[in-house]
Order: structure tokens, then sequence, then C-alpha cells
């Protein structure tokens, strides 16, 4: 009957939910591991960001050494040269804000286009930010330069667009990723491997909107590597619970001579 002392719990009746526990264990230690090195990582990045952004900028090499730079030793590093826009070649690249930029919110759109270094050589750079409304260039008067100028920009490559990115429409000139390269060959153009985020100038209509760059990475792993090894310890104690509790109720059972 439902009232009587219940049998009791068998060596064989805890291995089967001890294996499973410990497999769950294992993979929340590990994930909790894997997150305070991801912290690490994290905060070495930031800190080298840090530094190349702070960096007084320096010539930009010439086209001759450009395929001998790499994202690993040159990307976020600050430079200056002088170009000529290209104004009638310009992509637009739609954002909803930038962790580079604090001083864009909103939706709207980056502008690139190619600049001609001297030699004839074109580097596809992002002008810098136009709020929804003002992507057409009717809608940005003394928004272009009138011949070369002096920039200030800083080194990044080919952004890749993510698994849930849509995809760019070159017949529209409409992108959602910054990938450089795939915007000069929509337009039949040999540029450079790299592009350059402009902190300035600005055209004299003030947009697009150039701006410096500045590292405002999230940097949540800790808390996550808390979240995990926190269940972790729940786990055992929910485990331990379960196995004092059979324990006792086994001595209890002995103990009252059944």
């Amino acid at each position: 009957m439902s009232g009587g002392p219940q049998p009791a719990r068998s060596p064989a009746g805890v291995v089967g939910p001890g294996i499973a526990v410990l497999i769950v264990l294992v993979g929340l230690i590990g994930l909790g591991n894997w997150q305070l090195d991801r912290k690490v990582w994290k905060e070495d990045l930031i800190a080298r960001l840090g530094q190349r952004l702070a960096a007084a900028p320096s010539e930009l090499p010439p086209p001759g050494l450009w395929s001998s730079l790499s994202p690993a030793t040159d990307e976020f590093r600050r430079v200056r040269f002088a170009a000529q826009v290209l104004p009638h070649e310009e992509a637009l690249v739609f954002t909803s804000g930038s962790a580079f930029r604090p001083d864009v919110s909103g939706s709207g759109y980056w502008v690139f286009a190619p600049a001609r270094v001297a030699g004839g050589a074109l580097v596809m750079v992002n002008r810098g930010f136009v709020p929804e409304g003002k992507q057409d260039q009717g809608a940005r008067p003394g928004g272009q330069f009138s011949g070369p100028v002096s920039m200030i920009g800083v080194l990044r490559w080919p952004e890749q667009p993510g698994l849930f990115t849509p995809t760019g429409d070159p017949a529209r000139n409409i992108w959602f990723a910054r990938d450089s390269a795939a915007m000069a060959a929509a337009k039949g153009i040999t540029a450079a491997p790299f592009y350059v985020e402009l902190e300035s100038p600005e055209p004299p209509g003030g947009l697009p909107h150039a701006g410096r760059l500045k590292p405002n990475l999230p940097n949540n792993h800790f808390g996550y590597a808390l979240t995990w090894l926190g269940l972790a310890a729940v786990l055992v104690g929910v485990y331990g619970a379960w196995l004092f509790g059979g324990w006792r109720k086994q001595d209890g059972i002995a103990g009252s001579g059944v």
C-alpha cells in the first residue's frame, strides 16, 4: 500500500543519475572556464584597441606594401594620407548604431566611396554616417569635397556578413555589412584590401558625419562565468540533497526493523 515503507535506494539506482550529473557538471564547469578565458581575451583586445586608437596617425603605406598588411597587425591603425573622393561611386551600408561611434545613434547609413591616392590607386573609405532620409546625395547639400583633401582615418578590413545578415542589393546600392571588397567588385573597382574609417575631414555641409572611433565593447564574461559555475554548484547541491535524502530514508527503514 502507498502508506507502507518504501524500498531502500539501491547502489545501482544511484550510479545512473550520478553519471548524468557528472556529465552535466563537467559541461557547466567547462563553460565557466571558457568564459573566464574569453574575459582575458576581451580585456587584452580592449587594451590593444585603446592603444592603437590613441596613437598618432602614421603615413598610409604606399600601394606596393598594401598586400603585406594584415588585420592581425594593422587593423585599427590610424593613418593619414591625401586623396580625392569619387563621389559618383558611393555605396550605402544600413546601420542601427555602432560600438565604436558613440556619437552615432538611430538608423541610418554609412557612406562608402572610393578615394584616389597619389599614383592613382584607390582606397575605399567610410566617409561617415548619415541619418535616415539623408542617404541620397541631393539631400546633403555641401556634402562633397571640391578636390584632393588631407584625410585621417583608421584601417579596417572588410566585414564578413553574419548568418542572419541580409544580402546586399547592388541594384539599389544598399548593403548590410561593411564589406568594402564586395562593394568595390559590384562597381567594377579594384581597391585596396582594406578600407579606411574616416575621422576627418567632414564636407562643408557636415554630412556624412565622420568621427573618432572609441572602443566600447561589452565585457560581461565574468558574469557569464559566475552563472555557469553557479549552476554547477546548484547541481552538486541538488544531487547531494537527493543522495543524502535517500541514505536517510534507508537508515530510517533499517532502524525501524522492517
